[in-house]
């Protein structure tokens, strides 16, 4: 099974100064904003880096969960955290994942085998390939 979605982005202006918008297929962001600010400092509106920690985030734990699931142990809730950064200058990118779980009937250890296997195994983990993903899996 093919799966598709797209995205839209638009700029105007220069870097510092200009403005941009993004929308997505499924009409989640209509138009949502985004700056040299909300990308760089603190400003308001989205930006790129956090919609890769979120589609990770939300990748990641959905495979999480599946995973557990199918093996017989039924996840009452899986929560993560992905964490984005970057330096342009020198050109290094890390996401790091902090994922906690409740899976009654499993140790911490065979929880942790699952989140390592998501990580690796997750399409946004795949097509991130040039970014060190790094994982802590706690269960709760």
């Amino acid at each position: 099974m093919t799966v598709t979605r797209t995205a839209n982005a638009e700029w105007t202006g220069d870097l510092k100064d200009g403005k941009g918008t993004i929308s997505t297929q499924s009409g989640t962001l209509d138009e949502a904003p985004f700056t040299f600010a909300s990308r760089f400092k603190q400003g308001e509106g989205t930006n790129p880096d956090e919609l890769i920690a979120a589609a990770e985030a939300g990748c990641f734990t959905m495979a999480l969960n599946h995973a557990l699931h199918e093996a017989g142990h039924e996840p009452e809730n899986v929560e993560t955290q992905a964490t984005f950064t970057m330096d342009p200058e020198e050109g290094n990118h890390t996401l790091h994942l902090e994922t906690e779980g409740r899976v009654p009937g499993i140790d911490a250890n065979t929880f942790e085998k699952f989140a390592k296997d998501a990580k690796e195994n997750c399409h946004i983990s795949k097509a991130l390939g040039a970014v060190d993903i790094t994982l802590d899996a706690t269960l709760a």
